[in-house]
C-alpha cells in the first residue's frame, strides 16, 4: 500500500511539474509576442520616419545652356527623372559638390561670361570632374578632363615639370574655346556640350548617318545619351538644393581660398626653396598651384608663370 501511495504520488508530482512548465511557457512566448508588437508599433508609429524613400521632384520644363529640352517627349523626360533621382539620391557625392561650388564657381563664372558662354557650362565642369583635380581612366585629367592631346591643342602647356589642364583658369579657358569652336560647328549649345563628351567627329559622323542634328532626336553612345541629363540634374539639384533634401547653411560651403599671385619669368626655380623663402610649406605651394608637376623648373622657354602663394 505504501509502495502504491509512493508511486501516485510521484506520478502527481510530475503531472504537477509539466502543469507549472506549460504556462510559464506559455506566459513567456505571450510576454515576447507583446514586447515585439509592442517594439513594431513604437517604430511604425512616430511621426515621421527617420528616411523617406519616394521619387523626388521632376519640373515641368528646364532649360540647359538657354535652350529648352524637349520634356514633352516621354523618353528625354524619362531620361532627365532618372539623372535626377540618382545625383539626388547619391547623397555624400551631390552634397561636396555643392560645398565645393562656393570655391570655385566665383573663379569659372566669369570666364564663362567673358567667353560668351552660358553660364550653365559650371555644371558640365561639375559632371566632368566634381570640381576636383581628376584623373580618368582614360587619363584626362583636370576639372575639365582633358586629354593631353587636346590639352595642346587648345594651348595648354603639358609637360614633366608643368601640366596646365590642372590649371583651373587657363583649363577653363580651353574648355570655352573648345566649345566656342564646336557651337560654331554645330550651331547648337547642346550639340556642343555632347561633343565635349564624344568628340566632335564622333557627333558629325552622327549627324552625317542619322540625317538629324538636334541631339534629343539623335542615337548617341549611351555614355553620351546620359551626359546632358547629367548636366541638367546637377543645374537642377544644385539650384534648389532645399527641393532634394539637401540643407546647407552658408557655414557650410567652403570658401574660396585668399591668394596673392606672383609672377616668375627666370630659369632653374627650386619650388621647395621658392616656397621657403615666401614662408609656406612646399605642401601649400602645389596645393594651391597644381599645375607644378615637379619639384624644380628649368624654363629653357623662359614662359612666364603666375604662381599663387597662400594668405594666412
Amino acid at each position: 500500500m505504501n509502495k502504491l501511495k509512493r508511486k501516485y504520488g510521484f506520478i502527481a508530482l510530475l503531472i504537477a511539474v509539466a502543469i507549472v512548465s506549460i504556462t510559464v511557457f506559455s506566459k513567456y512566448n505571450k510576454l515576447q509576442s507583446q514586447v515585439r508588437m509592442s517594439s513594431y508599433r513604437s517604430v511604425t508609429t512616430r511621426d515621421k520616419p527617420v528616411l523617406y524613400i519616394s521619387p523626388t521632384y521632376i519640373p515641368d520644363s528646364i532649360t540647359l545652356f538657354g535652350e529648352k529640352m524637349k520634356l514633352t517627349d516621354y523618353e528625354v523626360a524619362e531620361r532627365l527623372e532618372r539623372e535626377i533621382l540618382v545625383n539626388s539620391y547619391m547623397h555624400a557625392s551631390t552634397i561636396l559638390y555643392l560645398k565645393l561650388s562656393k570655391r570655385w564657381f566665383p573663379i569659372i563664372e566669369p570666364i564663362l561670361k567673358r567667353n560668351g558662354l552660358p553660364d550653365d557650362f559650371k555644371y558640365l565642369c561639375v559632371a566632368e570632374s566634381g570640381l576636383q583635380q581628376a584623373i580618368s581612366p582614360s587619363n584626362a585629367v583636370g576639372f575639365w578632363q582633358f586629354l593631353s592631346e587636346t590639352g595642346r591643342q587648345y594651348n595648354l602647356e603639358i609637360n614633366d615639370e608643368v601640366d596646365e589642364r590642372y590649371h583651373v583658369e587657363k583649363a577653363t579657358q580651353a574648355a570655352c574655346d573648345y566649345l566656342n569652336s564646336a557651337y560654331s560647328k554645330f550651331g547648337s549649345w547642346t550639340n556642343a556640350a555632347a561633343s565635349y563628351n564624344m568628340g566632335q567627329n564622333g557627333l558629325q559622323s552622327r549627324i552625317n548617318t542619322q540625317i538629324q542634328n538636334d541631339y534629343y532626336e539623335l542615337y548617341v553612345p549611351r555614355e553620351t545619351m546620359r551626359y546632358i541629363f547629367r548636366i541638367a540634374a546637377l543645374k537642377q539639384i544644385m539650384s534648389y538644393p532645399e527641393l532634394y533634401g539637401f540643407i546647407l547653411n552658408e557655414s557650410d560651403y567652403y570658401s574660396p581660398i585668399e591668394f596673392t599671385t606672383e609672377y616668375i619669368n627666370h630659369t632653374s626655380i627650386n619650388w621647395i626653396t621658392y616656397a621657403l623663402s615666401k614662408n609656406i610649406s612646399y605642401k601649400d605651394l602645389r596645393i594651391l598651384n597644381p599645375w607644378i608637376t615637379s619639384d624644380r623648373l628649368a624654363n629653357n622657354s623662359n614662359r612666364t608663370y603666375e604662381v599663387k602663394i597662400p594668405i594666412e
